[in-house]
């Protein structure tokens, strides 16, 4: 009797060679053509412009040796007499590693989508880029669950069973884990609502910044004095959030305070000469200007224009245009500016004293300052 014919597991050993052989030519086939193949469309994506070939070149490249081992494993089996119950479970081993190679297809797929669409709404709307992310994360979250739930299903689970144990199983995590969740909802709700966005300017009570980055759980802010400024997502939709990014102009408002005695031709003229300042500005627009009212040491003119442009350093650069215009006019008029001032009556003790002059007590009149 050969010794090939020697039986093992009801399969002689010549067909378990055999099933060995199949199973290792298949599997260098499989390994040798997925080589050969992404280094073909690499080598070809290379001369292209478009990405979508170097996609399907890093597909092809990254699909697991595993895959192909249990191919050809697969395929060596079925050479060989084998129980029902081992077909079956071979056939439940190759059906959970094509659905896990296609769920890692599946996220580089949604990966190159969700990067694609950044790069492409980079310099248009910053606000997309978190928006994608969330969404990128939440489908992939849903694509493995899919995939997992169809492996069970595959095992002989009931599905129906297992969701509704899922859901109560789910309400106790979620209330041991509220505060991540409701960071995640959070998270979703600034992405979907858009608040702010990446590059935003805002203020939030006392702290002030740029956004930088808008994660799952926190939003990083860089202040004006360097430091990162690190809120909890739900802390800031808590909060109210002045968004300077969104303004479309600025209102301006600003007083100048002049002296009593000015003639009153001049005080008439002074709303004119504000005025014609103001409109010298091209991204500027005068709103009002008046002789407000009698202050304690001065006449008040209250002005308001707006400023076209959202820009804080374009506002600051045109008031100081306007302060030095409004200097350089009120010099050339002649029209002093007003200060604080007091004025103190008092009388000589000596005199009193010899009754050379008798008068009433010292009297002191203060005149509060008026901005």
């Amino acid at each position: 009797m050969s010794v090939f014919n020697t039986m093992f597991y009801a399969n002689p050993l010549y067909d378990w060679l055999i099933a060995v052989g199949i199973m290792s030519a298949v599997f260098l086939i499989l390994l040798f053509s997925k080589r050969m193949i992404a280094s073909h469309l690499q080598s070809l994506a290379e001369r292209t412009v478009t990405d979508v070939d170097d996609l399907i070149a890093q597909l092809v490249d990254s699909i697991s040796p595993v895959l192909l081992l249990v191919l050809g494993f697969y395929a060596g089996s079925k050479w060989l007499l084998l129980e029902t119950g081992v077909h079956h479970m071979l056939d439940q081993l190759l059906f959970i590693s094509v659905f896990i190679q296609l769920g890692f297809l599946g996220s580089k797929i949604m990966a190159y989508l969700i990067k694609k669409s950044m790069r492409l709404q980079e310099f248009g709307d910053p606000s997309s880029q978190t928006t994608l992310g969330v969404l990128g994360f939440m489908s992939r979250l849903v694509l493995w669950s899919l995939i997992f739930l169809l492996i069970f299903d595959n095992l002989g689970f009931n599905i129906t069973t297992l969701i509704a144990s899922l859901g109560i199983g789910g309400i106790a995590v979620a209330l041991a884990a509220q505060s991540i969740l409701g960071e995640l909802f959070a998270s979703i709700s600034i992405a979907l609502d858009k608040p702010f966005v990446i590059g935003d300017f805002i203020i939030i009570d006392t702290f002030m910044g740029t956004i930088e980055k808008i994660g799952m759980r926190t939003t990083q802010i860089r202040s004006l004095s360097g430091e990162l400024i690190i809120f909890s997502n739900t802390d800031l939709l808590k909060s109210r959030i002045r968004n300077f990014k969104r303004m479309q102009e600025r209102r301006i408002t600003f007083k100048l305070d002049v002296v009593y005695g000015t003639p009153y031709d001049t005080v008439c003229r002074i709303p004119d000469i504000i005025r014609n300042i103001i409109e010298a500005e091209e991204i500027a627009r005068f709103d009002r200007g008046h002789f407000k009212e009698y202050g304690s040491s001065s006449l008040i003119f209250e002005f308001v224009y707006y400023v076209l442009a959202p820009d804080y350093n374009v506002y600051m650069d045109i008031q100081q245009r306007v302060n030095l215009a409004v200097y350089r006019k009120f010099e050339e008029e002649g029209i002093d500016f007003a200060f604080p001032t007091q004025t103190v009556h008092y009388f000589s003790a000596r005199k009193q004293a010899s009754g050379e002059e008798k008068s009433p007590p010292a009297e002191i009149t203060d005149q509060e300052e008026t901005s």
